[in-house]
């Protein structure tokens, strides 16, 4: 079952008013039903809030070593891999910096290597970025295949299936992006229409306001794709659903649940950027400061940028390389954390609307041995 995922077919049980019945009816005998099996982290039962959030973080806690280790050794992939571009793309221009930073009268020409570089640099990272979330985000949903059940897992194997499942998912961002983005260039295109016509009318001061309402306009429509497209990646997953079809299965459990979904997603939104703000804003005050604020008109320039943050930093130079080695790990583990906990409670709110829908909960307690 762990490889041939959670298909629609064979999971739709018997059907209550609120959902699949217990074993003796809606109500079992004299009203009393039996307590749902619980084979993991969940009970195989409509779930709670608090069951939402118990199950994310138990999970995290049993399963952390496959889950933060997959997670970890995909970002330190992404890491290495954007160092090695950044490092070839500095390298292919080492002279042209040189030769730029030394001039009296720098050029465009001059420049040209160097933006070049830089802009081929950025887009392989974003393409590699884009690669390494998909991966990310398909690994919660692996390891929660697993802790759903109360099974084991290794690392190896949330490694495989997570890469199996990255394409589709990867499909299914790309796709995100350019259904968010329809919406954003007609409020682009509106805007710029706008303010021609303000412009023509002369009256330019009705611009900030008429844009601030577009902006109301098209805020809810993005969120609304958001929402209905937030179970798509564990769709992906435990279902081993390419992109179309994921993003169709989304929308149709997602349906007639949208606030439901909308309003736990959004408080799983601002506890991770509380949480996040938390660990990281003490950061912000501790790092060193600069000994020089520029270069005097009397100071030659900089060799290279190496020679630049010695000039201004002087003897706090070590601190600063600490500070900021410092600083990317807790931004990489508060990144590994939210991506995990937000995923966790997405893939637990679809398998929540499933086992309301579908009947999921008595599939799942026949493969955990418990029927």
């Amino acid at each position: 079952m762990a490889h041939q995922g959670w298909g629609p077919q064979g999971s739709n049980g018997p059907q209550g008013p609120n959902g699949p019945q217990g074993p003796y009816g809606p109500y079992g005998w004299g009203g009393w039903q039996p307590p749902p099996p619980r084979p993991g982290v969940i009970p195989l039962a409509p779930l709670g809030l608090g069951a939402v959030y118990s199950g994310a973080f138990s999970t995290m806690g049993r399963y952390a070593r496959q889950l933060f280790g997959a997670m970890g050794a995909g970002l330190a992939l992404l890491l290495a891999a954007a160092a090695g571009a950044f490092a070839v793309a500095y390298l292919s221009v080492e002279d042209d910096w040189k030769v730029l930073i030394h001039a009296d009268e720098p050029t465009w020409a001059m420049a040209r290597p160097i933006a070049i570089s830089v802009v081929v640099a950025y887009l392989v990272l974003m393409l590699l970025t884009l690669l390494v979330n998909s991966f990310l985000s398909a690994v919660s949903p692996v390891v929660l295949e697993h802790a759903v059940l109360g099974r084991r897992t290794t690392f190896g194997a949330v490694w495989r299936r997570a890469w199996a499942r990255t394409p589709s998912v990867l499909g299914i961002t790309l796709l995100m992006y350019l259904l968010i983005a329809i919406p954003i260039a007609l409020f682009f295109l509106v805007w710029v229409s706008l303010i021609a016509l303000l412009v023509a009318a002369e009256s330019p001061l009705m611009a900030p306001g008429l844009v601030f309402l577009l902006g109301l306009l098209i805020l809810p429509l993005v969120m609304w794709l958001v929402v209905c497209f937030s179970f798509a990646p564990a769709a992906a997953v435990l279902e081993s659903a390419g992109p179309v079809t994921a993003l169709k299965r989304s929308f149709r459990l997602v349906r007639g649940a949208w606030w439901r979904t909308f309003g736990i997603l959004l408080l799983t939104w601002a506890m991770v950027a509380v949480g996040g703000w938390v660990v990281q804003i003490p950061l912000l005050f501790a790092g060193p400061q600069p000994s020089y604020d520029a270069y005097g008109p009397s100071d030659e320039p900089p060799s290279d940028i190496g020679e630049f943050f010695t000039h201004v930093y002087g003897d706090a130079l070590p601190g600063l390389w600490t500070y900021l080695i410092l600083t990317v790990v807790v931004a990489l583990v508060v990144q590994l954390l939210a991506t995990a906990f937000t995923q966790m409670v997405s893939t637990l709110l679809y398998i929540d609307q499933r086992i309301r829908r579908e009947g999921l909960g008595e599939s799942l307690a026949r493969a955990a041995g418990h029927q």
